[in-house]
């Protein structure tokens, strides 16, 4: 099979993403696929509102600008356009299911740390994924620290 639309998507961490970085560039080489990064900052507003606590909201705000600045230096190096580098805010698992879904992706491609739930195989985001998505997902082992 070959793929022609690869949904990376990335913690922005330089240490943890390294590896599937590197996977999915091989990928998009061998396969001369278009990649598109995406990053998911979860909702924090909600933390916060039982207790009348709204400084979640800020703390957002300032994680979506630092994944703006991160994802676009990622595509720079990648050499991904502006319009192929995503960040979303919500459930990181159906965004990127979602997203999979609205870009019309054949693989997507994530990193596992593999410490929770099923996790003796896969995080339980990298599970989502592989359960809810209709293509293709990779789901790259990520090296413990």
């Amino acid at each position: 099979m070959k793929y022609k639309k690869i949904l990376l998507a990335v913690e922005l961490d330089s240490k943890a993403d390294a590896f599937i970085i590197a996977k999915a560039k091989e990928l998009m080489v061998n396969h001369q696929a278009s990649l598109i990064l995406l990053n998911v900052v979860e909702h924090l507003s909600n933390y916060g509102a039982a207790y009348g606590v709204s400084a979640g909201i800020d703390i957002e705000e300032i994680l979506i600008n630092e994944a703006r600045v991160a994802i676009r230096k990622l595509g720079e190096q990648l050499g991904i356009p502006a319009e192929r580098q995503l960040i979303k805010v919500g459930p990181t698992t159906q965004i990127i299911i979602d997203e999979a879904k609205n870009q019309g992706v054949d693989l997507v491609v994530i990193g596992s740390h593999g410490r929770h739930g099923v996790g003796l195989l896969l995080g339980s985001t990298a599970n989502g994924v592989l359960h809810g998505a209709y293509c293709d997902v990779l789901a790259v082992r990520l090296k413990d620290k």
